[in-house]
């Protein structure tokens, strides 16, 4: 596992063997049992892993990722501290940086900012350039379903086009906050928005994300 990767690997069990099972999250209402079985399962069972992305497969993976979390949140844990399989292509370094640092980054955020005392990280310099690196690349996809212009700014005023369209909402904020924002976690990002107030609420409430 390369470094970036693994670092947020590391951090998300730490987070979730200190929350306990129960804990609240900002993903999809589940808890944290559900999120670290959404997490394993993405990696170690490909056969359900698809229906994340397609909604054939959706009923496969939730009876697939709700066997998981009915297994012991310790092993579940140490499941995503080990890393992925050897057969897993989450194995191979390039893809485990490229699929991974950003997915870990907001799994650690949405146990971290579901609890009452949280405060942002500070991110090293190179981890927040490849966050935003990861953004630009990928802003189309990631807004394709905003209701109105979206872009993503950072405060030294590099810009990257989520969605084209009138009225356009600028979002400013770190590469990390941007990031969070970005993966649908709208009202617990660190940002400051631009735009008429109609359409700032409609890109707040906006379907973001893969």
């Amino acid at each position: 596992m390369s470094t970036h990767a693994k670092r947020e690997r590391l951090l998300l069990a730490d987070l979730l063997e200190a929350a306990g099972p129960d804990a609240p999250t900002l993903c999809h209402g589940w808890r944290t049992r559900e999120l670290a079985a959404h997490v394993v399962v993405r990696e170690r069972r490909l056969d359900a892993a698809g229906g994340i992305m397609i909604d054939a497969l959706r009923g496969r993976l939730d009876r697939v990722q709700g066997e998981f979390a009915a297994k012991p949140y310790e092993e579940l844990i140490q499941l995503i501290r080990t890393g992925p399989p050897k057969f897993s292509p989450f194995s191979v370094k390039q893809i485990d940086e490229g699929a991974n640092a950003v997915e870990f980054f907001v799994h650690a955020e949405d146990v971290r900012r579901a609890q009452p005392d949280w405060s942002p990280r500070e991110l090293d310099p190179v981890f927040s350039e490849a966050l935003w690196k990861r953004l630009e690349k990928a802003a189309r996809l990631i807004g394709r379903k905003a209701p109105v212009g979206l872009v993503l700014r950072r405060p030294d005023g590099q810009t990257a086009v989520a969605h084209r369209g009138t009225p356009v909402v600028t979002v400013t904020g770190e590469p990390g906050e941007l990031t969070i924002f970005a993966f649908g976690r709208q009202e617990a990002a660190k940002v400051e928005l631009e735009g008429d107030k109609d359409a700032s609420a409609r890109a707040l409430e906006a379907k973001l994300g893969m």
